[in-house]
């Protein structure tokens, strides 16, 4: 499970197996048991959601969308895209 950051205590990651075929580009938030995971492409968007609130999932898909580039890279390093 690689780890792109951590940020207030999310972690944002990656599975290193996501699928046969890879899916999309995309990003999973964890923290204290609560999971989101949001596509990168073609534009940021929440996929789904466990636990997190509303606040919480703006915050996140802000973040999220701040950071694409980055985590577009660590996608593309970790996969050999």
């Amino acid at each position: 499970m690689p780890k792109i950051f951590e940020w207030n205590g999310y972690k944002f990651f990656f599975f290193s197996n996501e699928g046969e075929p890879l899916e999309p580009a995309h990003v999973h938030v964890r923290k204290s048991g609560n999971l989101a995971k949001f596509w990168l492409m073609p534009d940021v968007k929440l996929s789904e959601s466990w636990g997190f609130n509303s606040k919480e999932l703006k915050q996140l898909l802000e973040k999220v969308k701040e950071n694409k580039t980055f985590m577009m890279e660590k996608w593309n390093e970790y996969f050999n895209i």
